[in-house]
């Protein structure tokens, strides 16, 4: 199955530096879950293990799982690593989001 979403250069090097520090194997799930101060909001996770489900994108070394479930939220979002002057941190550019909240975890459709 095709995916349309897509890990940036600089977020696949990062989650590869992350990985790296993991057991042999280990990958890194990023998930849509109710919650947040705008409705939804993503989670990350590693993991061992993937579902039979699970789309994988390979990257750089990197290796991100996303359910189909969450996928569906996600459709054409970016997944990126952004290092400026308040903090580092992952950041999903979603074009199916309609409203973010101010720390950028958080999103409405």
């Amino acid at each position: 199955m095709a995916t349309s979403v897509i890990v940036t250069e600089r977020a696949a090097q990062k989650i590869g530096e992350i990985l790296k520090q993991e057991p042999a194997g280990t990958m890194l799930r990023v998930s849509v879950e109710g919650g947040g101060c705008s409705g939804f909001q993503y989670k990350f996770d590693t993991e061992k293990s993937r579902a039979d489900d699970d789309i994988v994108i390979e990257k750089s070394g990197a290796v991100v799982l996303i359910d189909p479930v969450s996928l569906d939220y996600m459709a054409g979002a970016e997944i990126d690593f952004v290092d400026d002057l308040i903090g580092s941190s992952f950041k999903i550019n979603n074009p199916k989001a309609t409203a973010s909240c101010g720390c950028g975890t958080s999103f409405a459709l």
